[in-house]
């Protein structure tokens, strides 16, 4: 799968959405970024460290998946913003992120058709 092509989709899916990236299991950038004019609320030390703990989850979400099932995706939600983990197979992780106000199904709906589309 092309993951630049896919992280673009996803931005011009829906104006909300903040950020799109795709992350291998140790943490690092395959594709994606922030939305073009739109400035990061954390800073890069954080963002780094908000990104290891999302891939440390989805290694612990990996295990529990043989008694649970795969999972989809997951979310969180803060103040200030949406942020989504989805999970792409077993090498890669999906982080969203996007207004506080849009619509959490609509989001994920969206992404995952995207995903199998492509």
């Amino acid at each position: 799968m092309d993951y630049e092509k896919f992280c673009n989709k996803i931005l011009e899916a829906d104006s909300k959405i903040r950020f799109a990236a795709v992350y291998d299991e140790w943490s690092n950038r395959i594709a994606g970024g922030l939305r073009e004019g739109i400035e990061s609320l954390l800073p890069e030390r954080q963002e780094k460290e908000l990104v290891n703990l999302s891939v440390f989850d989805w290694k612990a979400r990996k295990d529990m998946s043989k008694a649970l099932g795969i999972v989809s995706y997951t979310m969180a939600e803060y103040e200030k913003v949406k942020r989504f983990s989805f999970y792409l197979g077993q090498e890669h992780l999906l982080l969203v992120s996007s207004e506080k106000d849009n619509d959490t199904s609509k989001v994920a709906d969206e992404i995952i058709k995207l995903y199998h589309e492509n």
